[in-house]
């Protein structure tokens, strides 16, 4: 097999408040927070080095899901081992859950605290 062009390490979304998108993420994953981080660009380190970055824009415009008026602009999966159990814990941290769920038994579409949508899915068995 060929070695990979291209080695995935940080995806960065853009919002209104990185300290508070970073201290929902870093609740709800358990990433330790980068020690280069401001009030301007927060970061959460995943322990194989995976960077998830928040970046501060003027004026941001949360995405609206599903309508497309605001597109989403990125859309992270997580797995999970319970997804009910899942949902009340990250709402409870501040998620939204969008009405419309079009496959609700196998994943859940959420927001964060920005607006961004994410899904948890159902950790698939080892």
């Amino acid at each position: 097999m060929q070695q990979p062009l291209l080695t995935l390490t940080a995806i960065t979304l853009d919002c209104a408040d990185p300290v508070a998108l970073a201290a929902f993420y870093r609740e709800a994953t358990g990433y330790e927070p980068h020690p280069q981080s401001d009030a301007d660009f927060e970061g959460l380190t995943r322990p194989d080095g995976l960077f998830l970055g928040f970046q501060r824009v003027e004026d941001y415009r949360p995405p609206q899901w599903p309508d497309q008026t605001v597109p989403q602009q990125s859309h992270l999966d997580f797995a999970v081992a319970d997804l009910d159990e899942a949902e009340s814990r990250l709402l409870a941290l501040g998620a939204g859950k969008p009405g419309y769920q079009p496959d609700e038994a196998r994943y859940r579409v959420m927001t964060d605290p920005a607006g961004h949508p994410f899904c948890i899915v159902r950790a698939r068995a080892a």
